[in-house]
């Protein structure tokens, strides 16, 4: 078996528990492995009863064979929403969506822009508003009239903020994340938040509802004054580290004189925590292991909700890629022009998603291969605003009767390209962003010591009919525990979220509880997305 070395994994184990609030979990300098057999828990990751996910190799001592980390990809579904009403338009995107008790919720950018020969540019229709919209399965969404707010005479609409002053700032609510706070000692008056970019003063500004359509500013002025914030910036509440965390975009090299934010560089993600949501701290750039130098326009970062340790991000990657006759061959190439005539990348460029994974919101595993490519070509489809995904996944219904439930994400389509855009649902298998993979000739992977808690051991998996997964428990040293070994595993196989690993001597590992050891797992023609003890 060969060590893994194949993403700086020393450099990442070593800078996120440096960066960590909370130190990741059991992380220390490697113990000897007598000790650690004879009981010695300090050289072991304690990982108790939590999902892991297979998005990095944080477990992961050594593979062999054919195993290999695979990254997959969302199925394209449906349009999830029209954003055809007259406040909406062409330019609407950065969703922020998220499941509240027994319905969803949508906030949205309304706006709209649209191109004229010989490439004018007008984007005076009307300002940006942000909107709402629900839905009772994730899948068929509605936008109610809300009747907040005027628009041409009328607050039949489903408009929830608007620009205008707000203490010493005038805000902008054409970049809005909106999120319900988890955390256990928020106000009633603060159960729902914001973070709302203000166009004077430049900054961010901190909101706070009751409900999520009554919204006040919770400060005087931007909590949030150093970056670029022309895109989706966003906060959450994160249970693990028991703190606010922001994310926002910046400029690599971007500077100030005190005064005036001045950009430089390339389009990049800072992050920063706070107690209050109003007094940010500890900013940094965001940092990869093993990826280029790319323009990230989003940032889409929130705790996993089935493993929230785990930071997971979908930006956007904004690549501008000039004139050619691939380029002059994709959808809608009049338009295409006319709009590279207002400003080469306006026609040019194209974004797609991205996926990352972070165990301390600092440095992130991000696959290099897109997550959400722009797919098959058609009207509305392949240009720059296209594939920006929501932010947060949420849990959906299966479309298979009696089938687990799945993840939906939404992004976005025909941006400025027509009289409106539109928001199409994608589905991924729950915790199926990335797995370890092997043919059926198969492959393997041994853990580095870790420490559980629970009485068995359940798989996140896919196989063929002719592969399977099969389970050896090892002590520190890579023995095989009596009665645990490779061959006392009977061949585990399905497509299921939760299946139980047994031995000839059943899955009772009670006994092996809160003692160091490995796993070696063993492939053929199969997925391991993620594993748990409980």
């Amino acid at each position: 078996m060969k060590k893994l070395s194949s993403y700086s994994r020393r450099d990442f184990l070593e800078q996120a528990a440096a960066a960590a609030t909370v130190p990741l979990a059991g992380f220390t300098a490697s113990r000897p492995a007598d000790a650690q057999a004879a009981g010695d828990r300090s050289g072991a990751i304690e990982i108790g009863s939590r999902l892991e996910l297979m998005v990095d190799d944080f477990l992961i001592d050594s593979l062999s064979g054919k195993a290999q980390w695979v990254l997959h990809h969302p199925e394209t579904k449906e349009i999830a929403l029209e954003h055809d009403s007259p406040w909406e338009g062409s330019g609407t995107g950065y969703h922020s969506v998220f499941k509240d008790g027994d319905r969803y919720r949508m906030y949205y950018k309304a706006w709209h822009l649209d191109v004229q020969p010989p490439g004018k540019v007008n984007t005076g229709t009307h300002p940006l508003f942000c909107c709402y919209a629900e839905s009772g399965d994730g899948v068929k969404w509605t936008k109610p009239e809300l009747g907040l707010h005027e628009f041409q005479g009328s607050k039949k609409n489903n408009i929830v903020l608007v620009p205008g002053p707000a203490g010493s700032s005038v805000v902008d609510p054409g970049h809005p994340a909106v999120f319900k706070d988890e955390n256990p000692d928020a106000p009633p008056e603060a159960r729902y938040k914001a973070i709302i970019r203000s166009s004077k003063p430049h900054g961010l500004l901190a909101f706070q509802s009751p409900d999520g359509f009554h919204w006040t500013p919770m400060s005087e002025g931007p909590v949030i004054t150093q970056g670029a914030f022309d895109s989706q910036n966003l906060a959450f509440w994160d249970p693990v580290r028991s703190e606010y965390r922001a994310y926002w975009r910046v400029f690599t090299s971007g500077v100030t004189n005190g005064k005036d934010w001045k950009p430089e560089g390339s389009r990049a993600i800072r992050t920063a925590t706070s107690k209050d949501f109003l007094h940010w701290e500890n900013q940094t750039d965001v940092t990869y292991v093993d990826s280029p130098l790319e323009q990230l326009y989003t940032n889409g970062v929130k705790p996993y909700h089935r493993a929230p340790h785990l930071l997971l991000g979908f930006p956007t990657r904004y690549v501008e890629r000039g004139w050619s006759d691939s380029m002059h061959a994709l959808p809608e190439e009049e338009h295409r022009e006319w709009r590279a005539k207002a400003s080469l990348r306006y026609g040019t460029a194209l974004t797609e998603g991205l996926f990352m994974a972070s165990r301390d919101g600092v440095l992130f595993k991000r696959w290099n291969e897109a997550f959400l490519r722009p797919g098959i070509e058609r009207p509305g489809t392949w240009h720059y605003g296209h594939q920006y995904i929501a932010w947060q996944l949420v849990e959906t219904r299966s479309g298979f009767e009696g089938a687990s439930n799945e993840l939906s994400l939404y992004a976005t389509e025909s941006y400025w390209t027509g009289n409106s855009s539109a928001l199409r649902r994608h589905t991924l298998r729950m915790d199926g962003f990335a797995s370890l993979q092997a043919p059926l000739s198969g492959g393997e992977f041994v853990s580095k010591p870790l420490v559980f808690a629970g009485s068995k051991l359940n798989l996140n998996l896919s196989t063929s009919a002719a592969g399977d997964i099969r389970v050896e428990l090892q002590d520190t040293s890579g023995k095989a525990l009596p009665g645990f070994a490779l061959d006392d595993c009977p061949p585990v196989f399905g497509d299921t979220l939760e299946r139980p690993v047994a031995w000839k001597k059943g899955g009772d590992l009670s006994a092996l509880a809160g003692r160091p050891l490995r796993l070696r797992v063993v492939l053929r023609d199969a997925d391991l997305f993620a594993l748990q003890f409980v």
